[in-house]
């Protein structure tokens, strides 16, 4: 049925026990070598002085939601074994966008690659430990519901069917870190246009891969309702800023980053730009989304970045830059009210 939405996804499930945030098992913990060689480290990977000395402040604790990840003093790390060697490596990089613009310098990459939420593979950030038996070929998205041209697309094809692009945009965690990253894609309004919505959608749910056999976690964290779901309204997806991200920092987009497709909504929270997709359904009533299934008490299915609007548990008045710690406040819609205020007036 178009627009349909699985008895599983709407069950009401906030009565189960989730694991807090940072509660970590043992094996995640920084080992003593790595830990006591972080400074050497920190400047290898390019920091100032000053940022060496912010983000090791700032490392001091731990269990702090904003404390920056262990994975970043690995020294086995290795960013070339995340970028999927597939037939449109060498359409990157692209051509950027200058109509977008940040107001800080971008995050470093190496650190960007290190930090990451992806529950599938890591409740932890350095997802990068877990994610390297993920294959993202073969790779097909579908696109149906409410429109006239229903489709499925090999992931390669649709890269190549519209103009790729770099934009310059923040992510805005709502854990209150975030980031500047170069990604690379194309505007989710030139893949609705070519469906060919009909007057009946009014919704656009986006469904990630469900591959428990290379995802640890939809395995073993069976108290969540995989595969992961999120959606937006038709008018926010037809917002010149809602993008569908193939690349990153130059190159196709890496593994812990969401490839082969993600999406990319800059004035909403992180987790609204769902990571991996294989579906795209046109949907005529709002569909439940990932988080305020789990908890609507804390995640709206709106969730703009909205500094007056407080997490339960904690302020979202600042926030902190992954690579130098810097405090920020935070901006309103993140700082894109130009583009996007008026579909919420």
């Amino acid at each position: 049925m178009k627009g349909s939405v699985t008895s599983r996804e709407s069950k009401a499930v906030s009565f189960i026990k989730i694991p807090k945030r940072w509660e970590i098992p043992e094996r995640s913990a920084t080992p003593e070598s790595v830990y006591m060689n972080r400074r050497d480290i920190l400047r290898k990977l390019g920091f100032s002085a000053l940022g060496v000395a912010g983000v090791y402040a700032f490392l001091e604790c731990p269990g702090k939601r904003t404390g920056l990840p262990s994975a970043v003093f690995a020294d086995e790390f290795e960013l070339a074994k995340f970028i999927p060697k597939s037939p449109t490596n060498g359409l990157y990089p692209a051509k950027r966008n200058l109509s977008y613009k940040l107001d800080r310098p971008l995050t470093n990459e190496l650190m960007a690659a290190c930090y990451n939420n992806f529950y599938e593979f890591n409740l932890n950030k350095d997802v990068w430990r877990s994610i390297e038996r993920f294959q993202t070929r073969p790779w097909q998205i579908e696109v149906s519901g409410e429109i006239d041209n229903p489709r499925v697309f090999d992931i390669d094809d649709l890269i190549r069917k519209f103009p790729l692009e770099e934009r310059l945009y923040l992510h805005r965690c709502v854990e209150a870190w975030s980031m500047a990253v170069p990604w690379a894609g194309f505007p989710l309004k030139l893949l609705i246009s070519f469906v060919k919505p009909n007057t009946a959608a009014r919704y656009v749910r986006m469904i990630s891969f469900l591959k428990p056999e290379q995802a640890s976690e939809q395995k073993r964290a069976t108290w969540y309702p995989w595969p992961y779901f999120e959606a937006l309204t038709i008018k926010e997806a037809t917002n010149e800023l809602a993008f569908l991200v193939t690349g990153i920092y130059g190159h196709e987009l890496t593994k812990q980053h969401g490839a082969p497709l993600r999406l990319a909504v800059p004035w909403k929270y992180g987790y609204k730009s769902i990571k991996s997709i294989v579906k795209i359904e046109f949907t005529r009533k709002q569909p439940p989304t990932f988080w305020n299934s789990l908890q609507p008490s804390e995640y709206s299915f709106e969730s703009n970045v909205n500094p007056e609007i407080p997490h339960p548990r904690w302020s979202q008045a600042r926030e902190t830059v992954i690579d130098t710690g810097e405090k920020r406040p935070t901006l309103k819609y993140n700082g894109y009210g130009e583009y996007v205020a008026g579909l919420y007036s």
